[in-house]
């Protein structure tokens, strides 16, 4: 959604919409499925920029990195985000960012295209490590079975045969 800023310095925008997004376009391969976005939010003038306040609510399937289970969760997070309108500037190179950039948007003109805020925070609420619960036991490493549902009587104290070697040193005192 394109947002004209001229006309928010009279009078607050607000919108609420539906918005559908490919799990493959944000490039997370446990990302499994992706549920419509709703996006709403309100922008208003607050001098020398403009504040958004918004919300995502949308649900998201994922594999579990222990076990490969599917599971869906519900993310509903709050975006808030300082829109300064900048004068283009030719910039080289790189530029460190200080923690009173984070949250600032620069726009080159006074029109705010949301997609690529909402695509940010898509990728930012996607879990390192997906996990369908904290006590996962994962797969057993042996015959590959769910330690979840079903409880191997594989041997669990073997040596790492890289170390094997070691077994065979004596140690002299």
């Amino acid at each position: 959604m394109q947002i004209q800023l001229t006309r928010v310095r009279t009078e607050p925008f607000t919108w609420q919409e539906t918005l559908e997004v490919s799990p493959e376009s944000l490039g997370f391969p446990e990302l499994l499925a992706l549920g419509p976005i709703r996006w709403s939010g309100r922008v208003s003038f607050a001098d020398p920029g403009f504040y958004l306040a918004g919300r995502l609510r949308y649900e998201q399937t994922l594999a579990c990195d222990r076990c490969l289970a599917r599971f869906t969760e519900t993310v509903d997070e709050p975006v808030e985000a300082l829109l300064l309108v900048d004068e283009p500037q030719v910039r080289d190179g790189e530029r460190e960012l200080d923690e009173e950039d984070l949250g600032v948007i620069h726009l080159q003109g006074e029109r705010f295209d949301t997609r690529p805020l909402v695509l940010e925070n898509l990728q930012l609420n996607l879990p390192m490590k997906p996990v369908c619960r904290p006590d996962c036991a994962g797969l057993c490493p042996h015959c590959g079975a769910d330690r979840n549902t079903v409880k191997c009587d594989c041997k669990t104290d073997r040596v790492d045969p890289r170390w094997a070697a070691l077994e065979k040193l004596e140690l002299g005192s």
